[in-house]
């Protein structure tokens, strides 16, 4: 009798719903931090405990280097030694160091460390060729600032900084050199950059000397001087007002008419 209720009362089980036991398994959690992976549970072997900063590190640099001769290979040898037991090239120190030697005007150093940089393929940057050009139109040294103008030029082309067109047409204009300035000038032309104002003042000054009256007016009829320019303090960008110095002088002199003819008698 028990059998029979027990089978009559025990529960039927749909096809559909099906019961599955899972057997307990060990969960393995990890700390996942955000956007950088897993920790690491032992810490790296190959980073010291004791790091020294990078200023110190580039003042070391820089009086390594001060003592030496100007010999090539002397130079390469210090600062390959300098570097040998680095695990990864030290960019920011050599970069603190460039900005230490351009402090102190030691544009020979500069040189030297930019090109020994650049030999080991870092530090290829705008901000490198800019001083290493600096240094050699600081240093006297025309024939190669030209070279690397003309590597840079033919490079990047209509990306090139507009501060490279102002140092060498700069350089020029020192060295009274105006036929390449007036490449140079021209090639600013072709690509659609407007020239800054101590730019158009180099031109304007050249057309004069030169009695090119004709390309003077239509120079000064092209690039107006501006009324308006912007300067930075902490970051912050400043609307300045600009005041010509021929605009000053015109209202003095007509100032002074107005003056005379008050007085003069009548």
């Amino acid at each position: 009798m028990l059998m029979s209720t027990f089978a009559s009362f025990s529960p039927t089980i749909s096809g559909r719903s099906q019961l599955a036991i899972v057997p307990s398994k060990r969960i393995n959690l990890v700390v996942v931090c955000a956007q950088r992976g897993p920790r690491p549970k032992y810490p790296r072997v190959w980073k010291s405990r004791s790091r020294i900063g990078t200023i110190s590190k580039s003042n070391k640099l820089v009086e390594c280097i001060k003592g030496l001769s100007n010999v090539k290979e002397e130079v390469y040898g210090a600062l390959d030694s300098f570097v040998a037991w680095e695990l990864e090239f030290p960019l920011i120190v050599v970069k603190k160091a460039l900005k230490t030697l351009e402090t102190e005007k030691e544009w020979k150093r500069i040189i030297q460390v930019i090109k020994w940089m650049l030999s080991k393929g870092q530090g290829k940057t705008m901000g490198s060729y800019q001083t290493l050009l600096t240094a050699m139109i600081e240093d006297d040294r025309l024939e190669e600032a030209e070279e690397l103008w003309s590597h840079l030029f033919n490079k990047y082309l209509a990306s090139l900084p507009r501060v490279f067109y102002i140092k060498m047409i700069t350089l020029y204009y020192d060295k009274g050199m105006h036929e390449k300035m007036f490449e140079i000038f021209a090639d600013m032309e072709e690509l659609g950059m407007r020239p800054e104002g101590s730019i158009v003042r180099m031109m304007g000054d050249v057309f004069q000397k030169l009695n090119m009256l004709d390309k003077y007016e239509k120079l000064k009829s092209k690039y107006p001087p501006p009324k308006w320019e912007y300067r930075y303090k902490k970051g912050i960008r400043y609307r300045v007002k600009v005041f010509n110095t021929e605009d000053t002088s015109q209202e003095d002199d007509s100032a002074k008419v107005c003056d005379d003819a008050q007085e003069a008698p009548v």
